[in-house]
C-alpha cells in the first residue's frame, strides 16, 4: 500500500514538474532558476533538468519547452545554457 502511495505522488509530481517550485518565484527564464537566492543548487539543477526533458516540448515545435506557469516557451538551447552557468558557478 505505502508502495502504491509513493508510486503515486511520484505520477503527480512528474505532471505538475518544476511547477511546484516555481509557484511565486517569479521564475520565467531558464537563467532565474541560475540566480534564485532561494534555492539550493540541487533544487535548481532539478528545475532545470526537467525543464529540458521532452515532457515539457511544445507540441509541433520540439526545440521549444514550456513549464505551466512560466509566461512564455523557451528554447531548448536556452535551458541548457543555463544548466551550463549552473556548473559553472557551482563548479561542478
Amino acid at each position: 500500500m505505502i508502495h502504491d502511495m509513493l508510486q503515486q505522488a511520484a505520477s503527480n509530481a512528474m505532471g505538475m514538474g518544476p511547477a511546484i517550485l516555481l509557484q511565486g518565484a517569479q521564475l520565467r527564464r531558464p537563467i532565474d532558476v541560475v540566480r534564485a537566492p532561494s534555492l539550493c543548487v540541487d533544487d535548481k539543477r532539478a528545475i532545470l533538468a526537467a525543464w529540458a526533458s521532452d515532457f515539457y516540448a511544445v507540441d509541433s515545435k520540439p526545440a521549444l519547452r514550456q513549464v505551466p506557469g512560466t509566461p512564455e516557451p523557451v528554447s531548448i538551447d536556452e535551458v541548457q545554457s543555463a544548466l551550463k552557468e549552473l556548473d559553472r558557478r557551482y563548479g561542478i
